[in-house]
């Protein structure tokens, strides 16, 4: 006749013990429905420059108007000498020291609509142009439990 010894009734039911644990941990779990933050921002990048650099330092002053409010933002940035030229973007962050803004202070935002724009340097105006922001969406999708 063959006795159980304690060390193997332990060593069985350890064996037993892992072998549901290992089917815990390797099941599949439940989907659970997620939050996205979405953020979608539009800009445009204007720039100029003084092609072959005659005029060494300069003062470029961009003009945005918006067709559909009249508002007009200004930007005016200092070109150095060897520098040639520089790129600027619309609707430039408030928080940064140099941002597109009208008269009296309010920041340009990126609305929908149709706005034409131009550089004068030496108070006369070099470049200009248009461009348009379309309605910008987002699409989210949620992930609902199966």
């Amino acid at each position: 006749m063959h006795d159980s010894t304690p060390a193997f009734s332990l060593r069985r039911m350890l064996q037993v013990a892992g072998f549901l644990l290992a089917l815990v941990v390797f099941a599949p779990t439940t989907a659970k429905a997620q939050t996205w933050l979405v953020s979608t921002d539009a800009y445009i990048k204007l720039g100029v420059m003084d092609k072959f650099g005659q005029l060494g330092t300069y003062s470029a002053k961009f003009i945005v108007i918006s067709q559909s409010t009249g508002k007009e933002y200004v930007l005016t940035k200092q070109v150095e000498k060897g520098q040639n030229g520089v790129d600027v973007v619309f609707p430039s962050e408030p928080s940064d020291p140099d941002y597109f803004r009208t008269d009296a202070g309010e920041a340009a935002k990126a609305q929908p609509g149709r706005y034409t724009w131009e550089c004068h340097v030496g108070g006369k105006k070099v470049v200009g142009g248009r461009f348009t922001f379309p309605e910008v969406t987002n699409d989210v999708t949620l992930v609902n439990k199966n």
